[in-house]
């Protein structure tokens, strides 16, 4: 029996002392039985639900994995009947109604009973769409899906990959084909716009029918996030980086104008390395590349991890670590049952990009695979998105830190010392650079489902010239913006990459000074460190969903999320 019915029995007996005259008010009784049934009522709704939804879920998370890995039209109807599967049982309104009473008649005094409830009502309210309705939004979000993970641009009528793309843009030095690069990025996104514009609208009617103004709003309120608070933070963080942004913006101009042997002002986005900017061209001294490339990227993480006692020689026996025809080109981690069978997909180089994102993916994955499973299987996921982002974050900065490159790479105290003169500036950059990419999105994502009729293909534009100070391309404005694939796979998510930079800086204040006892951060760089690890998996994993973010983060660090810290870290 779990602990919360025995606490409920136990009060159980103290109200039945009452209705024996002891204390003399027999209307305890009453009272404290209604607790105990409705406690009771609840864990066998979970209890049922979970038996049903559980082998659902591992079916549904391995087809996404499998159509990930071949790009196969079978591995992806396979997945959409899955997904629909799962939303039918989220959608059932008799047991919406069921859950939203309970959580209404304020009855549940277990916390942990009523956490449960919490994330179950959000699920079942997110999904209270009509079935035919349901079934429309799930085909064409399949279909995208596919369309995205399968396509591969062209560059003068030759296919190339996004890692075939991402190497021209960081070392060719011909704008004409930098350019071609740039474009071919885009393609997809010309090809899918229209389906995915009918899919925002399709959101939104379901958002509509729920009582919300649009989609945005109902994703917001069911991951349990305020849109007012959001739009506070951003305009905060827009206003603190304005002036270091364009300080820093200028200056990595002068130097990319000095390499293509052009003026700033001529500069155009395909110049910056990245298809939309979202990451510092490494273009200070010496690139970090080189010390990669002669080392093998899934050993250096692997005996990272483990150095820090968060092995993950078992999620990489289970992985799919690189390129090959069909599959997705990006990277992502993926808790199959929320039992230990944790994996990730990636497509590596032995380069710092790929070092990051190994990094970044391994960081998911050490946060999954270490909750407690003596909790509910409810509870066992993270304290919110952006708490893994965060996790994730923290682990992935370090392929850019001097001291956990000498000491991972083997490198002399020269070469750490030359790294180290540039290390603290592309660091700095690239917090700017992620912080004004991300309010990109997060506006732009917002006048999308407000009001996806518009021009926004201008919109788009518009606000990548406000937020990122880059110059729009001659001629007519195209939808190459919808080659971001979160618009369709995971809307309204961006938001938590932002938070998630917020709360890594504050776990990294935290841990140098209370974990590691340190008065400052100059040489840290966590390799070997096994207290890193066990605060991480006492304080953070194994907790799971328990407890609400906020609560979460304030028992890990003493205080409630704050950009205190990654304004002290990266803002000056």
């Amino acid at each position: 029996m779990r602990q919360g019915m025995m606490i409920g029995m136990f009060f159980a007996a103290m109200f039945c002392l009452c209705d024996c005259g002891l204390f003399g008010k027999p209307r305890m009784l009453v009272r404290g039985h209604e607790f105990i049934v409705k406690e009771r009522e609840l864990d066998n709704f979970i209890s049922a639900h979970v038996e049903r939804i559980k082998p659902m879920s591992k079916a549904a998370a391995l087809a996404y994995w499998q159509a990930s890995i071949t790009g196969r039209t079978e591995d992806y109807d396979k997945l959409k009947e899955l997904d629909l599967a799962i939303r039918k049982v989220y959608s059932n309104a008799a047991e919406f109604a069921q859950l939203k009473e309970m959580r209404g008649a304020g009855q549940i005094k277990d916390p942990k009973l009523f956490r449960q409830l919490e994330l179950l009502y959000y699920a079942y309210l997110s999904n209270q769409i009509e079935p035919e309705l349901l079934e429309r939004i799930v085909d064409l979000d399949t279909s995208i899906s596919q369309r995205f993970h399968t396509y591969r641009g062209t560059i003068e009528g030759t296919t190339v990959t996004l890692n075939e793309i991402n190497t021209i843009l960081t070392t060719e030095k011909n704008s004409h084909k930098r350019e071609l690069a740039w474009r071919a990025s885009k393609q997809v996104g010309n090809e899918i716009v229209a389906d995915m514009l009918r899919l925002v609208r399709l959101r939104n009617e379901a958002a509509r029918k729920l009582g919300f103004d649009n989609f945005r709003t109902l994703r917001l309120t069911t991951a349990e996030q305020d849109p007012q608070e959001l739009d506070r933070i951003f305009e905060e963080l827009y206003e603190l980086t304005n002036a270091p942004f364009a300080r820093i913006k200028a200056d990595l101009d002068r130097t990319l104008a000095a390499q293509y042997g052009t003026a700033p002002a001529e500069l155009m986005p395909w110049h910056y390395h990245d298809p939309f900017f979202q990451r510092a061209p490494l273009v200070y001294g010496q690139g970090l590349d080189e010390f990669y490339k002669n080392a093998d990227v899934r050993q250096l993480a692997e005996k990272f991890f483990a150095g820090i006692g968060l092995p993950v020689d078992d999620v990489l026996q289970r992985s799919d670590l690189y390129e090959r025809k069909g599959k997705d080109q990006h990277a992502y981690s993926t808790d199959i049952d929320r039992e230990g069978d944790v994996r990730i997909l990636a497509n590596l180089k032995n380069d710092q990009y790929w070092t990051e994102t190994a990094l970044h993916e391994l960081g998911h994955a050490v946060y999954s695979k270490n909750h407690d499973r003596a909790e509910p299987y409810l509870l066992r996921d993270a304290a919110h998105a952006f708490c893994t982002e965060a996790v994730a974050m923290f682990f992935g900065r370090l392929s850019r830190n001097a001291y956990w490159m000498q000491e991972m790479l083997g490198l002399s105290e020269a070469q750490r010392v030359e790294i180290e003169k540039v290390s603290e500036k592309y660091s700095q950059l690239q917090q700017l650079i992620a912080a004004r990419w991300d309010m990109v999105m997060y506006y732009f994502e917002k006048q999308l489902y407000t009001n996806p009729d518009q021009d926004l293909n201008t919109l788009w534009w518009d606000l990548v010239e406000k937020c990122q100070l880059l110059k729009r391309p001659p001629g007519p404005a195209d939808a190459g913006w919808a080659s971001k694939p979160h618009f369709t796979i995971n809307p309204f998510y961006y938001h938590n990459y932002m938070l998630g930079e917020l709360l890594a800086s504050q776990w990294h204040h935290y841990i140098v000074h209370n974990v590691l006892g340190l008065s400052s951060d100059a040489s840290v760089s966590y390799v070997g460190q096994k207290k890193v690890g066990d605060y991480f998996r006492e304080k953070v994993f194994a907790p799971g969903a328990e407890y609400p973010w906020n609560e979460m983060i304030r028992r890990a660090t003493g205080e409630p999320l704050t950009p205190k810290y990654f304004v002290e870290q990266f803002v000056r």
